[in-house]
Parts: structure tokens; sequence; C-alpha cells
């Protein structure tokens, strides 16, 4: 009996370290291979099947056919948001093998930004003439311990560190705590808000290594998403982890909120230029 249970349990282990192994393979926003593409499209939307239809599954993109394309499929009643999906070669369960950092979109994000400023005296006035939209101290940590988050982005200034420290499990799960390597926690407030304010955001790695970053509107020029594109490439590759070792970029796509994706050529995006304002 004890034969027959270990046997069972093997089975059941096999089966779900087979099942872990494919998730994992599986690279973001890819659409279906073409043998399944058939079972899949029952589930679609008409909308959604006929934007397909003008993707080529096997082919590598050139970055600027790829815009063209994702903007003339866009057929959603509002403004979709450009996104980039990017599979690493690292394992982010070790510390030096994780992405974490800020990207500036030249062109913006096309998306209104709130930021909250935790500071007093000149740097509470330099974040309220960058344009801050909630700037306060003992007031504010109160009304975030309380639960109200309305913003999208939370700057401090050195010594307010020690009052959010408290805050960790309110800001923590909403991915809102202020860090240094962020860019969130800050001597220049004024020039900080202003960033964030003009298109710097955060991004960082999921658990399967993958890199998701939107990189403006489809309502953007396709000039101006080319320059935010060629950003977010140089910014990957300028954080590269220390341990990541071989071939960084395993494969990138890109699709628009509701649209099919595309996958990109890295080599021909390596080499692009950046566009001229």
């Amino acid at each position: 009996m004890l034969a027959g249970l270990a046997l069972v349990c093997t089975h059941a282990l096999a089966a779900s370290v087979a099942v872990r192994h494919s998730a994992l393979a599986a690279p973001a926003c890819v659409r279906a291979p073409s043998s399944s593409r058939a079972a899949v499209s029952l589930k679609l939307s008409k909308r959604m099947a006929l934007a397909e239809k003008s993707v080529d599954a096997e082919k590598l993109y050139v970055p600027e056919e790829a815009v063209g394309l994702m903007k003339k499929l866009a057929s959603a009643k509002f403004i979709e948001t450009a996104e980039a999906h990017i599979r690493l070669n690292i394992d982010p369960k070790y510390n030096d093998q994780q992405i974490r950092t800020t990207v500036a979109l030249p062109k913006g994000t096309g998306k209104e930004v709130r930021i909250a400023v935790l500071a007093e005296g000149q740097q509470a006035e330099a974040a309220k003439t960058a344009g801050a939209d909630l700037v306060g101290w003992e007031d504010l940590v109160e009304s975030i311990s309380k639960g109200t988050l309305d913003f999208d982005v939370l700057i401090a200034s050195p010594p307010a560190m020690p009052k959010i420290a408290k805050l960790g499990r309110v800001l923590g799960p909403k991915g809102l705590m202020p860090s240094p390597k962020a860019g969130t926690v800050s001597t220049d407030m004024g020039a900080t808000v202003a960033e964030f304010k003009s298109g710097k955001f955060e991004f960082r790695c999921d658990k399967q290594g993958i890199v998701h970053v939107p990189f403006g509107k489809l309502s953007f020029p396709e000039a101006d998403l080319l320059s935010n594109l060629k950003a977010v490439q140089e910014t990957v590759d300028k954080n590269k982890p220390t341990g990541a070792k071989g071939r960084f970029w395993t494969s990138m796509y890109i699709c628009s909120s509701m649209g099919p994706s595309l996958k990109i050529d890295i080599d021909a995006l390596n080499k692009m230029t950046p566009v001229a304002a």
C-alpha cells in the first residue's frame, strides 16, 4: 500500500513540474501557434480575429513596420496604450538577476499622472511650483495611513523616510513605496516632480523575467512611439543585471491594449537611431 501511495505521489509531482515548466516557457504577449490558432480563434471577437489575420506570427518585424501596423490595426472605441513585453534571459529569484529601474520616455506616456509629495519647507514649495498634485507632511502621512491613495506616484524627501516606514503595509502592495532606486526619494524635489510629470515611471521584471512597459498612446505619431520604444530598449540594456549571462534579450513583442502582438527584430531595434524630435 505504501509503495502504491509513493507511486501516486511521484506521478502527481511529475505532472506539477511539467505544468510549471510549460508556464515558465510561454512568452508574454504571444499569439497561438498556427496549428492551434483555429481552436483559439473560436474564442476571439470578430474584431480581434480580423486583426490577427493581418499579422504574420512567424515574422520578425522591424520597429518601424511593427509600430505602423500596430496603429493601423487599432480598432477599440478608446485610445489604446502601446505596450512592450520583453522576455529577458534572467532568473529573478536571484538578487543579481533582477531589474527594477525607471525610464523617462522622451515623448511622454500620454497619461495624466497624479503626484503626491511628502516634504516640508523649501522642498515642499519646490514641489508645488513643479506641479505636484498633493504636498503634505504629517497630514499626508495620516491620510495615507487611513487608505487614501488618490495619487499614482509618491515622492519623498530623505527626512520623510522614517515617517513612511510605518506606511509599508499600505504603500507596498500598491507599488507606491518611495525608494532611491526608483528615483522617488529626492533632494531636488522640483526636478524630480517635473521628470515624473513629463513621462518618467518605474518598471520591473516579473517572476518569469519578463518586463512589461507601456510606451505611449496610439494617438501618438509613429515617430514619437519609436522614440519612446528606443528609450525603453536603451534603459533595459543600461540596467542589465550583473548576474545575467549569455544573450540578454530572448524575445520582444509589442501590441496595443486590445490588439494582436507583433514580434520585434531585436537586432534592428538595437541598430535603430533615436528618432529626431
